[in-house]
């Protein structure tokens, strides 16, 4: 589904992503762990370009969304985006954050676009906040309703830039299970994330970054039960 190849990006003299490649298939459940300033969250955002590589290439769905003539507004109606901090609009109740772009970029039209969400918020249990406004929830409602506002599009990826990061400890749980729902739905996901119980439980492979490259990559089984480098070993102690 996802190819990238040789993706480089620095900040100044700062080199956040250092050549690194790799293939992600229809399906897979990866899950991308390591310290801060690795460069996890930069490589997830370039694959939808929301950061652009100084070098390198991104092929999805045999397209390469490096090409400048390709349109990337296009692309990403098929690559979903959940962010740390929600990004719901605070002006418009739950109903309207959801629908307002498929409707805008006339993919349902407003009555097909308001059926589905409704579906879909009772799905999570939240059909009762649909005329609720954001500063009216949790942090965890938000970030359900942020989940449902990807799968309006009917995206064949989601990119989750660690999602459970800004949520109090016991709001972490909600966003986690509706996660494992898609996941065990067949969603193809890409997340980082801190969340080590769920990259064990949910993830089919585990990439870890470490100085803006994959420094080791595996199964869970892998990554948690024979980590191969000093760095990974490390970095697991401190965590775990």
């Amino acid at each position: 589904m996802i190819e990238f190849s040789n993706l480089t990006k620095k900040y100044g003299t700062n080199v956040v992503l250092n050549g690194i490649s790799g293939k992600i298939e229809k399906g897979e459940k990866i899950v991308i762990i390591g310290p801060s300033g690795g460069g996890k969250s930069t490589f997830l955002r370039c694959l939808n370009l929301l950061e652009t590589p100084d070098s390198g290439n991104i092929v999805f769905e045999g397209t390469s969304i490096t090409d400048r003539r390709t349109d990337i507004n296009a692309v990403r109606r098929k690559m979903g985006m959940v962010f740390q901090h929600f990004n719901l609009f605070p002006h418009l109740s739950v109903i309207k954050n959801i629908t307002l772009a498929p409707t805008v970029l006339k993919i349902l039209d407003e009555q097909e676009a308001e059926s589905r969400a409704r579906e879909l918020l009772d799905r999570i249990g939240l059909l009762d906040k649909a005329d609720s406004y954001p500063a009216s929830l949790s942090g965890g409602q938000k970030q359900r309703i942020a989940i449902v506002r990807s799968l309006i599009m009917n995206p064949d990826v989601i990119l989750f830039d660690e999602p459970t990061s800004a949520l109090d400890p016991e709001m972490v749980g909600e966003v986690l299970s509706l996660m494992k729902e898609l996941a065990a739905g067949g969603m193809t996901m890409i997340c980082v994330t801190h969340e080590m119980a769920f990259a064990r439980e949910v993830a089919t492979r585990i990439l870890f970054m470490d100085g803006g490259r994959i420094a080791e990559e595996g199964t869970p089984d892998d990554i948690f039960g024979n980590p191969k480098s000093d760095r990974l070993k490390q970095f697991l102690n401190a965590v775990l």
